[in-house]
């Protein structure tokens, strides 16, 4: 289970290591462009509280913690569905990724 960890004013969000693989590559991709959205998840069972949102931006710093090593196997397919749902959307639902 890897994490994200965004601007460092929460809890990083656990996210298994090839959903944050392809994560990276999506948000990666939109902050190059220099283009902010939302960014929306489930809290963990530890820390149960609803849905949180967060505003993703150029100058925020983001960190990504993977768990193993080796690099996941990226599909190209999942990354144009994240990728076609956050432009239509202008939000990134981490959830809903599969």
């Amino acid at each position: 289970m890897g994490k994200l960890e965004y601007n460092s004013s929460r809890p990083p969000i656990e996210i298994d290591d090839v959903t944050l693989a392809h994560l990276k590559i999506v948000i990666a991709t939109k902050l190059r462009r220099q283009e902010s959205f939302m960014m929306t998840w489930l809290p963990s069972d530890k820390n149960p509280v609803g849905r949180l949102t967060a505003w993703v931006h150029p100058s925020i710093p983001l960190i990504l913690a993977f768990d193993e090593p080796k690099v996941a196997r990226i599909d190209a397919a999942r990354i144009a569905r994240m990728m076609e749902s956050l432009n239509a959307h202008g939000e990134l639902l981490i959830d809903q990724m599969a």
